[in-house]
């Protein structure tokens, strides 16, 4: 690697963590920033429940401190498909792996299902969890043994180092290599660089790395012996005169990996890019197996520094292992500054620091600890605080090395380009690591996205969904760059990231926003007009698509879709080309005419021309159909109403795209030439109706049990309308030029007839309702072109086409076509289902925005179940994918109490046989008074409470 080339780099695109006084990563960032000491000193109640005795904790030696991790016993188990007894039973450090693990991802904009060749390289420190808890003594410990690796399974397997990554590999259908690695204090320092080895040698696209130490009682001191490993008074004191030893802690930490280039094509966030990671061992040229070895942390910098292509002079910070104490820190130093001098001769232009100063020694977690450390130090270009310093420990030659702690916060500037770090990590046992992590490149700009974003969230429960609604609007509310041109996340790459970077689970939310401040008012009101919620159906749904017929149409209809949406303008542009050579006018001119031009009004009125109308109503809808089966959403079954039936005619290959349209010209002409006629749309059944009519008239449409439509002259319909409107029965006119589906028809059925004889038609390869027989259609009825001829001259039996799917819970029907016609008479048909989805693409005569309308359709689909490809609807424009907030674990206790000893529970039988017998409970004869029966029933309940605590201690529970 060159040293200006990352593009043979590892990503870091994803962190996550807990630490001590950090519930996630963002509050570590911030603890860091400000400078705070995040351990805890222990009162003497903490230490007596830990089972630390008054003459520990009082001898003038015992140090009270330590770095605890808040919460460590619970655990959100249903979310991992975990039960109660095997979480009581598991390690809490895999516990809380498993939860960071998953983080990590979400940080990253990264679903794991749709990553399945992802590595995992953990560690952990020992398991003290199973001994005191779950084993609970010596007894407990022994019978363990004898029963390992038999009848002690269940308890091994939560318990060991070795199921740690293999548990998340199982958990989240990680196909990649997954290995716990182990090597003391380096130990997740070693399992970032062996990620990055599976990564370069694509044993795996994506990887997890990092540890996890947490050891129980958490509060509990330590005895403070001078030379020992421990600090006197309970802080870290890195590189300072008055350095005498670290403290340890608790946390957990988690990296996810990709090779740079595949992260930059996915649009993944990339905090820092690792150019080099090297290990190596001291051997036995040291004084002892926990010492220190100068010459083999020497050699494995320099390592890094080859293997990166770059001189020392390039770096300009490096997070040591500093562990503060007397030995180790001179040591670590004078090891960097032989490693620095191998390629330059400068001096103290280097920083230097050490986390262990502010959360204190988290052994298997250390390493991968300061690399997060490193990577959000590089992100903001912001260097924390190295506390405690004061004087160097005068073993150190600071003045003489390339050195300088930190020892105040500072700006991370006026050093060569690009920042670059090290990391350092050394194990007792002397296995070193030490990566060279470098500031990602700037982000290429996305490309063009949609004026309008949905939103989509989802939970295992409305709890979370809440909850994690919430958290969105409050992160939105607070990047005030959200939506601007400064680099920082777009509203269009929360979007994206959401739709591609998140499993979807049952619980779901959708919303669709304009800005940032509408997405923030709608998360914070989820009853917003514009938001869909529900939960989604346990098998995705299939898609219905019913395609209307006229009178739903409106001028400019199409308009924002076509100028936003290249699919549909592609779609409608193929249709107007047909229609050019076929009729002679151009359909977009007419269609999409802008409200002040002059073609406005001629737009308005080509659709009183049925000559232009049903091309053009055909040409919108099967551009309506091929935009949406562009964003995955394809039909199952199809049915149109009308000239609906010609797009299903096309989407099922009956007919091609140009042949329907010929067909439909023709159609159109037939009909033009016939005298005018009107339809009107009753609040009647075709039944109820059809008394009523005048003789020239008849019912043209059955669409449900409560709405038909007349056709006939236009004077006979006046008259109906006044007469039905006197007996307050709703009724309306239909934007039609003629009284189709009538006997005005006949004239031209044996004309287009023939027309349809003159086109190619094939047998359908869609699931097709026919709305001319109200039932479904055959291959013999879609290649007669007498049933063409039928087709318009026949009344639409769309309530009997409907009723064939109506009742099916396993569907969900999506309105293709202007307005909201047909939705409505789904939605109140008697037989549909109360989970049934129904969702129509566009607001009735254009009353709302197309796009928002399409986008809310999309958004009711997704919830109720039904899977869109989100990268196809995205388009092939760039996009980001953003770090948002992570899923709301619903954390709650699993512990196990330790089993008692054989004595205790021996103690315990006898206990409760001196209850039941006369030990202690004084004989009541039958005829004693009320006052002896209370004391009788009262010494029968402590009885049965008694019996009932010492059976469930001897169950072990």
């Amino acid at each position: 690697m060159t040293s200006s080339d990352v593009s043979q780099g590892v990503a870091i695109i994803g962190l996550a963590g807990r630490f001590p006084g950090a519930r996630d990563v963002a509050v570590f960032w911030e603890n860091l920033c400000a400078g705070r000491e995040c351990l805890s000193t222990f009162s003497d109640e903490q230490l007596l429940a830990a089972g630390v005795t008054p003459a520990e904790f009082s001898d003038s030696a015992y140090v009270r401190r330590r770095a605890v991790l808040d919460d460590a016993e619970s655990f959100d188990a249903p979310f991992f498909g975990i039960t109660h007894r095997e979480a009581e039973l598991m390690d809490p450090q895999h516990r809380v792996f498993l939860e960071c693990c998953w983080h990590a991802f979400e940080d990253a904009g990264q679903d794991p299902k749709r990553c399945p060749n992802v590595g995992v390289f953990a560690s952990s420190s020992l398991n003290t969890y199973v001994l005191r808890q779950v084993l609970g003594g010596q007894d407990g410990i022994g019978g363990f043994t004898k029963q390992f690796q038999t009848e002690g399974y269940n308890v091994l397997l939560g318990a060991d180092k070795d199921y740690l990554a293999t548990r998340v590999a199982f958990k989240l259908n990680l196909r990649g290599p997954a290995l716990t690695i182990q090597t003391a204090c380096s130990s997740s320092l070693v399992a970032v660089a062996q990620a990055c080895a599976s990564l370069q040698t694509f044993q795996c696209d994506a990887a997890l790395a990092g540890g996890v130490s947490v050891s129980f009682p958490q509060e509990r001191g330590y005895f403070y012996q001078e030379g020992a490993i421990a600090s006197a008074d309970g802080s870290c004191r890195a590189f300072d005169a008055s350095a005498q030893g670290t403290v340890f802690g608790a946390g957990c930490g988690v990296v996810l990996l990709k090779r740079y280039e595949d992260a930059r094509r996915d649009g993944n966030p990339v905090y820092a890019v690792i150019r080099s990671a090297a290990l190596n061992n001291d051997g036995s040229g040291k004084m002892s197996f926990s010492a220190p070895s100068q010459d083999g942390q020497a050699e494995v910098i320099e390592l890094a520094h080859a293997l990166a292509g770059i001189s020392a002079d390039t770096i300009s910070y490096v997070e040591a292992h500093g562990t503060g104490t007397p030995l180790g820190d001179p040591v670590e130093v004078a090891a960097l500054t032989q490693a620095f001098r191998a390629t330059s001769s400068r001096r103290k232009f280097c920083g230097l620091g050490s986390v262990k100063t502010n959360i204190g020694h988290l052994e298997s977690a250390a390493g991968v600890t300061s690399l997060i450390k490193v990577a959000l130090a590089l992100r903001h270009r912001f260097l924390p605080a190295t506390l405690h310093f004061k004087n160097p420990n005068p073993s150190i030659d600071f003045a003489g090395s390339p050195f300088e702690v930190v020892a105040a916060a500072r700006a991370w500037t006026d050093v060569p380009l690009p920042r670059r770090a090290g990391v350092s990590s050394f194990g007792v046992g002397g296995t070193n690591a030490h990566l060279v992590v470098e500031e990602a490149p700037e982000t290429e700009p996305a490309g063009e996205a949609r004026p309008i974003q949905l939103l989509v969230l989802s939970a295992k429960s409305p709890a979370a969904l809440d909850e994690l609604r919430g958290n969105l609007a409050r992160w939105l509310a607070g990047s005030s760059a959200v939506g601007s041109a400064s680099g920082e996340p777009s509203l269009a790459g929360v979007a994206f990231t959401l739709q591609c970077g998140r499993e979807a689970f049952t619980h779901r939310h959708a919303v669709v926003v304009r800005d940032t401040a509408d997405a923030v008012r709608k998360l914070q009101e989820p009853s917003a007009r514009s938001a869909a919620a529900g939960i989604t159906a346990a098998e995705e749904p299939q898609v219905v698509f019913l395609f209307p017929g006229q009178g739903s149409q409106y001028a400019g209809m199409g308009r924002e879709l076509y100028q936003s949406e290249a699919v549909f303008r592609a779609a409608v542009d193929r249709c107007a080309a047909i229609i050019r050579d076929r009729l002679g006018f151009g359909l977009v001119a007419k269609l999409f005419a802008g409200p002040e031009s002059s073609q406005a009004q001629d737009s308005t009125s080509a659709f009183d021309d049925t000559r232009f109308t049903q091309p053009a109503i055909f040409a919108f809808e099967y551009a309506l159909a091929i935009l949406w089966q562009s964003w995955g959403i394809k039909p199952t079954v199809v049915i149109g109403h009308s000239i609906g039936e010609y797009v299903c005619a096309v989407l099922a290959g009956t007919f091609t795209l140009e042949d329907a349209l010929a067909l439909l010209a023709q159609r159109a002409e037939l009909m033009r030439s016939l005298p005018s006629g009107s339809m009107l749309a009753v609040r009647l059944s075709g039944a109820d109706a059809a008394p009523l009519l005048p003789p020239d008239t008849c019912v043209a449409a059955y669409n449900s049990d409560r709405l038909c439509t007349i056709s006939g002259p236009a004077g006979s319909l006046q008259q109906l309308q006044a007469r039905l409107e006197a007996r307050r029965i709703a009724c309306r006119p239909l934007a039609t030029s003629h009284a189709f589906h009538s006997a005005a028809m006949d004239p031209i059925v044996q004309d287009f007839a023939a027309a349809a004889t003159a086109v190619r038609r094939e047998s359908p390869k869609l699931r097709w309702v026919s709305t001319c027989t109200g039932n479904w259609i055959t291959a013999e009825e879609a290649t007669d072109p007498a049933y063409w001829a039928r087709q318009l001259r026949q009344p639409v039996r769309f309530a009997d086409a409907f009723d064939k799917i109506a009742g099916d819970p396993g569907i969900a029907i999506l309105e293709v076509g202007p307005g909201q016609a047909l939705t409505q008479l789904a939605r109140q048909h008697p037989r549909r289902p109360e989970s049934q989805i129904v969702a129509s693409s566009l607001q009735a005569s254009g009353t709302g925005g197309e796009l928002s309308s399409m986008l809310d359709a999309l958004g009711r689909l997704w919830v109720g179940g039904v899977q869109p490809d989100w990268v196809a609807f995205n388009g092939p424009s760039r996009r980001h994918r953003v770090s948002l907030p992570g899923y709301p674990f619903a954390r709650i206790r699993h512990w196990a109490e330790p089993r008692p000893s054989a004595a205790t529970q021996e103690e315990a039988r006898d206990s409760l046989a001196a209850a039941i017998g006369t030990g202690d409970a004084e004989p009541v004869g039958i005829g004693h008074d009320g006052a002896e029966i209370g004391r009788l029933e009262e010494l029968i309940h402590a009885q049965l409470s008694a019996m009932r605590k010492q059976l469930l201690t001897l169950a072990g529970r």
